[in-house]
């Protein structure tokens, strides 16, 4: 029997709830050397000078321009950043005698900071290589404007600072919605996502999905690089999807919209037949819509969770069928005197 609005609120709550949290959250450590190997490309960065102290960490996420540093002032120094110089901190050390210009460099070098870019391809000032030798400070120059470097920069640190945490499932992106679909081992997951590849959808995971939370606003999903673009079929073994089903059935990552668990059908309490209860499933403190869906035997679960997406999506634009027809509903259950 459909279960109308008349199902107390306290009912409907306890079915709410947010479902358990995902595994404790992992914190990168990025060295300079880490992050000159993965963004120096795409920031024009070329290393200047030798390559001593590539292994100092970069212990915030952002970029501090050194000019009140350069200047004396060492209060309140954000010695944990990288330092980026440009126009105006050049223009005033070239206004200095060679003797004051080397000594503010040279103090600006004793506070260990991680490194040191010139922005703009400017000349290096006369002695900073050789200070920054001494100290084992690695100096970069880029073509880049500074403000257009920091801003850049500060993005690409933000996404290597973003907490991390794994959760047991595959992901699949079913017309831009990311699917994290979830369930106990030999539930079927692996069919399901499966199916969903044959309807022309991309697999970004298999078996283990890692997030990242960005800025506390979206959890970006992504495979494990050893595994990317695989998965495990049982009874097939592993297979490459992108050569057995092409390039178009796969994809890097996908930021999480809904998380779907199948559960077998025996296991499953209580079945909302109308769909109007929403439930949560947390990753790294953000709460993602959540579904669950009963597997019984004969059921198309790839069927299924495409729907489900699909369903999410319409949501998302506002258009609710669940509450829409319960509102109907109520209207058909009133007394003709009250309509």
């Amino acid at each position: 029997m459909i279960r109308s609005a008349a199902s107390s609120t306290s009912a409907r709550l306890s079915r709410c709830s947010i479902m358990p949290k995902s595994k404790d959250p992992v914190f990168k450590s990025v060295s300079v050397g880490k992050f000159f190997a993965d963004h120096g490309s795409s920031l024009e960065m070329e290393l200047m000078g030798d390559s001593g102290g590539m292994e100092r960490p970069i212990a915030e996420p952002t970029i501090n321009r050194p000019g009140l540093a350069l200047a004396g002032f060492f209060r309140y120094f954000a010695s944990k950043r990288v330092q980026v110089a440009g126009h105006a901190e050049l223009s005033y050390l070239r206004g200095l005698s060679a003797e004051e210009r080397a000594s503010r460099i040279e103090a600006l070098f004793e506070q260990r900071i991680p490194c040191l870019v010139i922005a703009r391809g400017l000349p290096l000032p006369n002695g900073l290589l050789e200070f920054a030798s001494k100290s084992e400070t690695p100096v970069f120059r880029t073509p880049l404007v500074t403000m257009k470097f920091i801003n850049s920069a500060t993005i690409a640190l933000e996404d290597e600072f973003a907490p991390v945490a794994s959760e047991h499932g595959s992901m699949v992106d079913i017309m831009g919605i990311g699917v994290l679909i979830r369930g106990s081992s030999g539930i079927g997951k692996s069919e399901c996502v499966l199916g969903l590849i044959e309807r022309g959808y991309s697999l970004v995971s298999d078996d283990i999905t890692r997030f990242r939370n960005l800025e506390g606003r979206e959890l970006i999903g992504n495979s494990k690089e050893l595994t990317r673009f695989h998965m495990e079929v049982r009874g097939i073994g592993i297979i490459n999807v992108a050569a057995v089903f092409g390039a178009g059935s796969v994809r890097p990552e996908k930021q999480l919209n809904l998380v779907v668990t199948l559960k077998d059908w025996h296991d499953v309490e209580e079945i909302d037949r109308l769909g109007i209860d929403r439930e949560t499933y947390e990753i790294l403190g953000i709460p993602i819509p959540h579904v669950t869906i009963p597997v019984k035997s004969g059921r198309d679960l790839a069927r299924l969770v495409e729907v489900a997406a699909l369903d999410h999506k319409l949501k998302s634009m506002g258009h609710d069928t669940a509450r829409e027809f319960n509102e109907r509903l109520l209207r058909a259950m009133k007394p003709a005197r009250d309509r």
